[in-house]
């Protein structure tokens, strides 16, 4: 059994971290009030956060920066003053969701240890070397996995040297994280900026089944599950809650510690869980992890389930018993509250008081001394003294003088995020005397070297301008498809184009017919899905492998890796997220990508900002159903009923219904299950972008048109071929086929093209 468990807490404010610290946190995840995948926390300055870990570090606990959202091409100069900060703080490690941050953080803050968001989906072994080889020394896996493939993926990460996190408690998003575009594609507030609105918590119409929240999942969790995890081989239990308030956080940290350490000591469970019933929940699953996804996870109240739990757990029926029950809970709730505040009043984050005295007299050396006072304290134990001199002797100079005005213009930097200077003593300096002023920084910063542990001040990065490579001279826009039908594979004697073929998310045992199907149709280009599973990634391994096609296009990173290994050609699918130049970089340098697709979710200007490296293609889909969210449950249960009670190995491979569901505002979006794919809802409007093409063609080598019908409802579906002529025509510059286009396709939208994110 591993008894180095690392149990990791949310920490959304200063209150709320300072109740994970004192509750028994060992590590605490936090964010600042930018980059970071909680725009709705309170949040915390940099100067809090300098606090923060000085504080956590005096409890033996770690502090992680969460940094976890995808990064516009504008942001890096302001991303790379950051770092250059962090670089400088004792921070135990930044979570990153964003590829080019990857790219940008191993080449230039090498100190800084990375950790992988959930937000980049890992659920396959294939993701771990990926994740690796861009810099990663520990992987948040998707919070839809079960006990044996988190196992085989922990296997994985220890031949790799990297750890694995797992969410243990807190909300459970519906959707797969990072796959999530529900409130992107509606108001652009992207769930890969921070800014989820949670769709799948909305009050919809009351579905067939008899649901008005049919997309809300109860919260997740792993409190009896424990020894299981530690037996998988997980090294941190991962609590979610960054919303939420000192009173939960120090609730829900305090249970865990009790459990982990009675199960470490006893080799038994030794708490029952009821405290975290006290605190805000949408009641408790664990079917993700048991594998057991049935209809028991979704709940139709996406509000606090506290009192419902505690009034069924007192067995309160009538109107006096039920109010005494929600007066206890309201009191239990109170006392938790101050006791917690008690607690944590008297830790501070407060910036140390710094004093500098400046001493010397003629023909003596200058002198320098810090006094720094620890924890606030004025008591002489807690104070610290760091004195410097210089080498050469102070001489007479009444021009160049070190007088107080040049003191304060030299050292007023020490009055930063760290320290409070206080005083700047030059009571026993004398007047009129100087030495060489290089000498006076080079005693700056032996100072600053003392005060920083003797570890250096690392200078701040300034990144080089990037060029952008032009594509080859006299080439243009080149129409690509995307069709998933063996009887479209005919469209291929009409066009030019070339054709991607999509691949199922599951396979049956042996997947032979798509590696037969693909070496009988060479011109067909695979197309790999986003979300690969347990088998269902081995499935797909095995047509890379046999195949051996000489292109692929991948939204799994896991495939991109095995392409690399086997020298197969491959570009980075329109899933994995690219909004920036250094995600293209990350692509060709470490893994030798032939090119990717750029985002749908930014616009014009944030498109145009990237730059394109050398020898590489990039490419965009300029017509496509848009895919709002993806599920490893299932959408039907609470929407049109389904009459299996939870799902099956048979239903990811043989189900195939769409139905709609209609939120209070009169919308629409489809609900469709292909056979072997995953329950997915779409937008009603398709995205069709034709601005695109005569705004930034000279930035493009392609331009997809998705052709699979995946998520257009009852919608009929355009003539096919003629839908091909058009777009090929609209890209030879015949602007007059617009009108045709838009005909052929009534309900579209390019909303996201001019929002962005």
């Amino acid at each position: 059994m591993n008894s180095e468990i690392e149990l990791l807490a949310p920490g959304g404010d200063v209150d709320a971290i300072k109740a994970a610290i004192i509750a028994g946190a060992d590590a605490v995840y936090c964010g600042l009030d930018t980059f970071n995948a909680r725009n709705r926390a309170s949040n915390i300055s940099f100067d809090e956060l300098v606090g923060i870990i000085r504080l956590a570090h005096q409890y033996q606990c770690k502090i992680f920066l969460t940094l976890n959202i995808v990064i516009l091409e504008r942001e890096f100069k302001s991303l790379a003053t950051l770092l250059s900060k962090l670089v400088n703080t004792t921070l135990d490690g930044v979570i990153v969701q964003d590829i080019g941050m990857f790219n940008l953080i191993k080449k230039y803050f090498p100190s800084l240890d990375i950790h992988a968001s959930t937000q980049l989906t890992t659920h396959n072994v294939g993701q771990i070397p990926f994740l690796k080889k861009l810099g990663a020394s520990r992987v948040n896996l998707s919070r839809e996995l079960n006990l044996k493939e988190i196992t085989a993926i922990t296997q994985a990460a220890q031949e790799h040297e990297t750890l694995v996190e797992v969410f243990v408690h807190g909300s459970l998003c519906v959707a797969f994280s990072g796959l999530c575009y529900s409130t992107s594609a509606s108001v652009g507030n992207s769930g890969n900026r921070g800014r989820c609105s949670q769709a799948c918590r909305e009050e919809y119409e009351t579905t067939p089944s008899g649901n008005n929240f049919p997309l809300n999942i109860k919260d997740n969790s792993a409190f009896f599950d424990l020894p299981a995890l530690i037996d998988a081989g997980v090294h941190s239990f991962k609590i979610e809650g960054r919303i939420k308030g000192a009173n939960y956080v120090h609730t829900v940290v305090d249970s865990f510690r009790k459990q982990i350490d009675g199960f470490v000591n006893t080799g038994e469970l030794t708490q029952d869980g009821e405290r975290l019933y006290q605190v805000f929940n949408r009641d408790f699953s664990n079917g993700f992890l048991r594998g057991d996804l049935n209809q028991s996870m979704f709940i139709d109240n996406p509000r606090d389930n506290s009192t419902k739990h505690a009034v069924d757990k007192n067995q309160a029926i009538s109107v006096v018993q039920i109010h005494e029950v929600e007066q206890e809970l309201h009191q239990q709730n109170k006392a938790i509250k101050a006791t917690v505040f008690d607690k944590i009043k008297c830790l501070t984050i407060d910036k140390l008081p710094l004093t500098l005295s400046f001493s010397g007299v003629e023909n003596e050396p200058f002198a320098i001394m810090a006094t720094l006072v620890n924890n606030g304290s004025a008591t002489e134990k807690d104070s610290q003294t760091f004195t410097v001199q210089s080498s050469s002797l102070l001489i007479k100079s009444e021009q160049s003088s070190i007088d107080v005005n040049v003191i304060e213009k030299r050292f007023k930097s020490f009055n930063n995020s760290h320290y409070n200077l206080s005083e700047l003593n030059t009571d026993n300096l004398a007047a009129g005397l100087s030495i060489p002023f290089k000498e006076l920084t080079a005693l700056k910063k032996q100072l600053a070297l003392l005060l920083n542990d003797n570890k250096a001040v690392l200078p701040a990065v300034q990144l080089p301008k990037l060029k952008q490579h032009a594509k080859p001279a006299g080439s243009k826009a080149k129409l690509s498809l995307l069709i998933c039908d063996d009887t479209d594979i005919n469209l291929s004697a009409v066009t030019n184009a070339d054709i991607y073929f999509k691949l199922p998310d599951a396979y049956k045992r042996g997947c032979t017919k798509y590696v037969t199907f693909f070496q009988a149709n060479p011109q067909l280009i695979p197309w790999f899905p986003s979300v690969l599973i347990g088998k269902d990634y081995d499935a797909a391994l095995t047509i890379l492998q046999q195949v051996k096609p000489k292109l692929i296009v991948t939204n799994n990173t896991g495939i991109a890796y095995e392409a690399y290994r086997l020298g197969i050609k491959w570009i980075a699918g329109p899933f994995l997220n690219t909004t920036n130049s250094y995600a293209l970089m990350a692509f060709k340098e470490e893994f030798d990508c032939h090119g990717a697709f750029i985002s749908n979710e930014i616009n014009k200007q944030q498109i145009k900002n990237i730059a394109r490296p050398e020898n590489f293609k990039l490419f965009y889909s300029i017509y496509h159903p848009i895919l709002l969210m993806t599920s490893r449950q299932c959408f039907f249960q609470q929407s049109v009923g389904c009459e299996k009670p939870r799902i099956d190995n048979g239903c990811m491979l043989s189900c195939d219904k769409s139905t709609t569901i209609t939120n209070l505002k009169g919308d629409n979006f489809a609900i469709d299950k292909q056979k072997a794919g995953y329950p997915s809802i779409y937008n009603p409007d398709q995205f069709l972008n034709m601005e695109i093409i005569n705004d930034l063609s000279d930035l493009f080598d392609g331009f997809m048109i998705d052709l699979t019908n995946i998520g257009a409802g009852d919608k009929p579906s355009p003539d096919k071929v003629k839908l091909i002529k058009q777009f090929e025509q609209l890209l030879n510059g015949q602007d007059e086929v617009v009108e045709i286009i838009n005909n052929l396709v009534p309900a579209s939208t390019v909303s996201q093209y001019h929002t962005g994110l």
